[in-house]
């Protein structure tokens, strides 16, 4: 049960914060395509050994490598000793195959006690907590089996990153079978996230575009910012409406400023997720994301046969995803005409947003919905979890919210709206953010399948084709890595007495198939939160219970009741209006 409550600040002064570096740490100056100035992704600076030896000194050919990453080369710098051979590549050929292990010799739960922590003690619930147990209990690297899928889980960042530097040019994240089947079966194109080899390929170049190189991604910030607006507009509005002046289920907002977000960036317009009357599909097509990701484990790990003796799980599947295609289909469409209609009126037709890109490439049009569809569900779970997360953490930390208030001010100065070039200046908040993906990796856990040969992962031969688990979450929580691995501590980012594993937390991914999303998920969540915490006091209720983080493929908090009591202040220092306004989430379901 989260309670807490959000009280306008009312504050106009501003403290310059002395150590506040103008590029902050994340934003060195990097030629990775996949690094982000702004990120959780970014590499963290404050590394000791960073300063000593210097990007000059390292030299890597690997195409998504950051100039920094020692771990990949042999090098005397220190912190490797501290991390110890493990992260080291040990794939070299001299050493000596006698010493390898097969897969026949890894621990691991056998089939029937496996089956019977995923369903009977709710596993498929708690994945996350699985790993933490399966690395307590088995060590590093173990096995499971589930049906026709036998999955190697590997839970510490240099075996990770071992797994991760054999991937090849177009890795294969997972199976996603279920997935698959779906498109197969309605005749549709595969996406990001379902397509493979040279069609993935194709795509993640031409989105990378217009995705990952940061200067594009600033030009978002404008139209992010005007969704931030309509949803402190939204809030006040709801509470303004409520006799008792709570807005139920605030969650929901979230989960509707995610999809209004990402459709901004997509249609170049606007859906009306934030309006006063919300369109009925924006909350169905929520939903379907909801029962979609559910219904992911079941349909995936239980052979296909059992679709025709118990079909309700495949059922609400294939509806939800039929669901999703026609509702970004219809919204393609809608934006594809009004384009043919100013052609037919003689006026010019230019846009800056993804979908105009996509349709311009020569694509077929079924890739594009495709395409689309995925970057839609996948934005909306970024945003809404996030949010929520640091919402929920800055309430229970009151001394971190403050100084992050202060740091936000004293960027801002007597301006209100925040941009791209404000948050990059904000190294606390950047480090919060990071803090809370650290905590509650979005996705706990990622994939990948070496099809084309066999690797060695730590002291084990994995068989091509096996799909390989990297088990983020438990690396993250790893006491190892992050002392007092639970407890909420952004400093940890800042601190350059603190060095941490650069596998240990990556949770959007590294390398080629990383979330191609992340800036600009990154930077919605930092202008919303700017724009918050200069309006609002979080403040949490002192009768409410710990929220624990449930898994429904990906990581969101525990269906919930939130109470967010606010206090609205109008621009006038020191003036409160005569009443009081406030949010009520009775029902918070990620």
């Amino acid at each position: 049960m989260l309670q807490h409550a959000l009280k306008v600040s009312g504050r106009t002064g501003s403290t310059l914060i002395k150590w506040m570096d103008k590029w902050a740490a994340s934003s060195l100056n990097t030629t990775d395509p996949w690094m982000d100035k702004w990120g959780a992704s970014s590499l963290n600076t404050t590394d000791p050994w960073m300063d000593k030896w210097g990007a000059s000194s390292l030299n890597t050919t690997d195409p998504w490598m950051d100039k920094w990453g020692a771990s990949s080369l042999n090098t005397t710098d220190p912190w490797m000793d501290k991390w110890g051979a493990s992260s080291l590549n040990t794939t070299d050929p001299c050493m000596p195959a006698q010493r390898m292990k097969t897969l026949d010799q890894m621990p691991g739960p056998t089939t029937a006690k496996f089956a019977w922590d995923l369903f009977a003690r709710r596993g498929h619930c708690r994945l996350h907590e699985m790993q933490v147990a399966g690395l307590k209990r088995y060590g590093p690297m173990w096995k499971a089996s589930l049906g026709p899928i036998l999955t190697v889980h590997v839970a510490e960042p240099g075996l990770i990153e071992q797994v991760l530097r054999q991937e090849g040019q177009t890795p294969i994240r997972s199976d996603l079978s279920s997935w698959k089947d779906y498109r197969k079966q309605q005749g549709h194109g595969y996406g990001l996230l379902t397509a493979e080899g040279e069609e993935w390929q194709e795509v993640r170049s031409l989105l990378g575009k217009h995705m990952l190189r940061p200067k594009v991604v600033e030009a978002y910030d404008g139209t992010l910012n005007a969704v931030v607006d309509d949803l402190i507009s939204k809030l006040q509005l709801r509470s303004e409406q409520n006799p008792r002046g709570l807005v139920p289920d605030i969650a929901s907002e979230f989960y509707r400023f995610g999809l209004e977000g990402i459709s901004s960036v997509l249609f170049e317009s606007r859906i009306g997720c934030l309006n006063p009357v919300i369109p009925t599909e924006t909350d169905r097509f929520i939903e379907s994301i909801n029962t979609m990701f559910v219904m992911t484990l079941p349909t995936m790990f239980l052979p296909n046969w059992f679709r025709h003796i118990c079909p309700k799980p495949w059922v609400s599947f294939q509806r939800s995803w039929d669901y999703m295609f026609e509702f970004a289909k219809g919204h393609i469409d809608k934006r594809l005409a009004e384009e043919t209609e100013k052609l037919a009126r003689g006026e010019e037709v230019e846009g800056t947003y993804l979908t105009y890109f996509l349709t311009r490439t020569g694509l077929p049009m079924k890739t594009v919905y495709s395409n689309v569809t995925e970057l839609l569900l996948a934005g909306v779970d970024t945003i809404s979890s996030t949010m929520s997360w640091a919402l929920y953490e800055l309430s229970r930390h009151p001394e971190v919210q403050e100084s992050l208030r202060e740091e936000v001010l004293s960027v801002m100065r007597d301006r209100r709206v925040p941009g791209a070039a404000d948050v990059a200046r904000m190294p606390l908040m950047k480090a919060v953010v990071k803090e809370v993906l650290r905590l509650y990796p979005v996705i706990p856990a990622n994939a990948r399948v070496i099809a084309d040969r066999d690797i060695r992962v730590g002291e084990y031969i994995v068989p091509k084709k096996t799909l390989i688990t990297l088990c983020h979450f438990a690396t993250s929580r790893n006491a190892s890595y992050f002392p007092n691995p639970d407890a909420f501590q952004p400093d940890r980012w800042l601190n350059r007495d603190r060095g941490h594993h650069p596998y240990a937390s990556v949770p959007f991914g590294v390398g080629k198939r990383s979330c191609i999303g992340r800036r600009i998920a990154e930077l919605e969540v930092y202008l919303a939160l700017s724009q918050i915490l200069m309006q609002f006091d979080v403040k949490p209720d002192p009768g409410a219970a710990a929220v624990k983080p449930m898994t429904r493929t990906l990581l969101v908090p525990e269906i919930q009741y939130t109470r967010l009591n606010a206090n609205w202040l109008i621009n006038q220092p020191g003036i409160r209006l005569p009443h009081q306004i406030g949010c009520l989430g009775d029902t918070w379901r990620m």
